[in-house]
């Protein structure tokens, strides 16, 4: 049945917004069909990559980046277009970081990622600090993050979502004062 319910979104939409031709932008394009068809649904998922390159990287990169950044730019103008700018707030994250020190071909995982949250109720700000990279500051060879993934989380949960994010996180995490807004 919600299959089938998804299967309107498409029919109930119109966009001026050419999206990229690659994975990423058409998963957003989708997104937005069902944001601005109103089925309720309130929290979308996708992924791109893969990001697990251990050589080559600054040009694969680069490449996925660009992709990423378009897609998003896409999505974000799409989503104005239809006056649902205000609805949506993007969480981009990795699941590792990368080691600090090239490996001879590249680099290995490492314990320092990164998250960006992009919407029009998000202060732009950076919400952290930038990781030392002096020898004495870092993990066994790695970025030492500074704040814990359980933190952004818990952000959105409760303040976009208006979610008790305890049971979700497992814990009390502190907040960031990224969101213009609470929950929509």
């Amino acid at each position: 049945k919600g299959a089938d319910t998804l299967r309107t979104a498409p029919a109930q939409y119109t966009s001026t917004v050419a999206y990229p031709d690659n994975s990423v932008a058409q998963n957003l394009k989708s997104m937005a069909q069902v944001l601005c068809a109103d089925l309720g649904t309130r929290i979308y998922y996708t992924q791109h990559g893969s990001f697990d390159t251990h050589s080559g990287e600054l040009a694969t990169h680069a490449k996925l980046w660009q992709e990423v950044s378009s897609a998003v730019g896409s999505f974000m103008d799409d989503l104005q277009e239809h006056g649902r700018a205000d609805d949506a707030v993007l969480l981009i994250f990795s699941e590792f970081g990368r080691r600090i020190r090239d490996n001879g071909s590249g680099t290995d995982h490492g314990s320092g990622g990164v998250a960006f949250v992009i919407g029009n109720a998000v202060q732009g700000a950076m919400y952290g600090e930038y990781p030392s990279l002096k020898v004495e500051d870092q993990l066994h060879g790695d970025l030492h993050f500074n704040n814990d993934f359980r933190c952004t989380y818990a952000t959105l949960l409760e303040q976009w979502l208006g979610l008790e994010p305890a049971p979700i996180v497992n814990g009390q995490f502190e907040q960031f004062a990224c969101l213009k807004t609470s929950a929509s």
